[in-house]
């Protein structure tokens, strides 16, 4: 094998896992960091458009599914009535544990979407990632979630949105300073 080991490098053995005696000229040196196409993107220090895009809906979808499983299995758990066997008891969990993991999965999850979608067109327009960006997004996605309902439905959501944007962003800050995770 060879021993000229690299940090930036690591050898790999396509054929090892079949216990054939290949000499070492057959090893590949592979990059231990991630590799851009473009210098530029290696300069960044924050995710693409699309890997914000999937991340945060997806976050967002699985949270939301989760506390909506969370909500419907105490409703399922409330709507037993007496004499209900236990097959019955845990349709009745189930159901409602799915239906209402389904849809706040999907109402939360599609306001990670468009979180992601206003925070990206943000960062892409001024060219900076900062506090502000992030209640910039919030507002926008609180206004743009409930702007079927009306303007003064669209404004408190947009409020609302933009200080819990604010606070997430904060309480992230306080963490990193004080918590040392």
């Amino acid at each position: 094998m060879a021993t000229n080991h690299d940090e930036s490098t690591r050898l790999y053995h396509p054929y090892q896992s079949y216990e054939l005696p290949i000499n070492a000229q057959h090893l590949y040196k592979l990059p231990t960091s991630p590799e851009y196409l473009f210098t530029e993107e290696s300069l960044k220090k924050r995710r693409s458009w699309g890997e914000n895009l999937t991340f945060y809906a997806g976050t967002c979808y699985l949270g939301g599914s989760v506390a909506g499983a969370a909500a419907g299995v105490i409703s399922g758990v409330k709507s037993f009535e007496y004499g209900d066997t236990t097959k019955l008891k845990i349709n009745r969990i189930l159901n409602s544990s799915g239906h209402t993991g389904r849809s706040l999965g999907c109402r939360i999850g599609a306001a990670g979407l468009i979180y992601a979608g206003i925070e990206s067109g943000v960062v892409a327009y001024t060219d900076r990632d900062d506090v502000w960006t992030s209640v910039v997004a919030g507002l926008g996605t609180g206004a743009v979630f409930r702007a079927a309902r009306g303007v003064r439905s669209a404004a408190v959501a947009g409020a609302l949105g933009g200080m819990v944007a604010g606070g997430v962003v904060a309480g992230k800050q306080v963490l990193k300073r004080y918590a040392h995770i």
